[in-house]
């Protein structure tokens, strides 16, 4: 018998909330799964928590029945949160407490996607390293300014592990499965959902500039970087030609060239981009986020924003 095989199976409970992403709890239990596969033996098990112990219906309509409710006693070594889209509006005190009787019980606690939000919610990431969602960023580190935000795909720091969600939760279960059984069977794992090169815990979530807006002229992508840095107080276009290095006439040429449209056009739709992500991801008030995008008042950005998008703000957030 080998020392691997002395291993205890080790258990997960996931804790799933109406409107949770089915990829990002795809993406991580899949390669668990495929584990026990490839072992021939059980490595890994899960059992699936809901608020209230009722069926947990996922962000596409797919539904996932409930072995447990929060409250219940729960055999496991690590506890993950799966939230819905607008994790800042979930406020369920039961919930909060149970997260932070599972803590001093010793369990590990982990957060995908949205999750991480519902462990700082209760006061369980204080003075940790942690990432979340790309979309819940901005909002999340203006409410939990003694947690470490960091951009990056995972982040695993003593017994709190983090997940942006999406695809990145596949890289941080095949960590978990290399930390715990080598790296031979992570790397089969990997082969196993056609995962032909890692991604490290400290990559990027977001494409680089270059990619997302196609564009190589080191100058465009200076001002574009400066431009999604300051979306509450964006530089005019003096101020963003003199961190070109060019004249204004000169940026407005670059501009036109390489993205088809001018300065002014180009920083109105990323801030509007923001906004939209705004209003779909967290519960701020419209006039919130019209500050928090740089407008000057709720009525400016309003025309701005159904100009650009073809209805009112306040239509995006009604939307399903």
């Amino acid at each position: 018998m080998t020392k691997n095989d002395m291993i205890a199976t080790r258990r997960f409970g996931l804790l799933l909330t109406n409107g949770f992403a089915l990829m990002s709890y795809a993406s991580l239990i899949e390669p668990f799964r495929a584990a026990n596969v490839l072992a021939g033996r059980a490595l890994y098990a899960w059992d699936h928590v809901s608020i209230d112990g009722a069926p947990v219906r996922a962000s596409n309509g797919a539904t996932i029945l409930a072995d447990h409710r929060v409250g219940d006693p729960l055999d496991c070594d690590t506890l993950v949160v799966f939230a819905a889209g607008d994790p800042a509006s979930f406020d369920d005190r039961a919930t909060f407490g149970w997260l932070r009787q599972l803590a001093r019980q010793g369990v590990r606690l982990a957060g995908i996607s949205g999750g991480p939000y519902l462990l700082a919610r209760a006061g369980l990431l204080e003075g940790h390293r942690a990432t979340v969602h790309w979309e819940h960023a901005a909002a999340f580190e203006q409410a939990f300014p003694a947690v470490g935000l960091e951009p990056v795909l995972y982040v695993i720091d003593r017994r709190r592990i983090t997940c942006a969600g999406g695809t990145a939760g596949l890289d941080l279960a095949i960590e978990l499965i290399e930390r715990d059984h080598g790296h031979a069977l992570a790397s089969k794992v990997g082969e196993w959902f056609i995962r032909t090169a890692p991604r490290e815990a400290g990559e990027s979530q977001r494409q680089s500039l270059r990619e997302r807006y196609a564009v190589r002229n080191d100058r465009v992508l200076r001002v574009l970087a400066e431009m999604e840095a300051r979306i509450a107080e964006p530089l005019g276009r003096d101020g963003l030609a003199a961190r070109a290095g060019v004249s204004v006439r000169q940026l407005e040429r670059l501009f036109k060239a390489h993205l088809g449209r001018t300065v002014a056009d180009t920083q109105r739709a990323i801030r509007l981009d923001q906004a939209a992500q705004l209003l779909r991801s967290t519960g701020m008030t419209v006039t919130d986020i019209a500050l928090a995008c740089g407008f000057q008042s709720s009525s400016h950005f309003s025309r701005a924003y159904r100009a650009h998008f073809g209805h009112a703000p306040s239509q995006r957030r009604s939307e399903p």
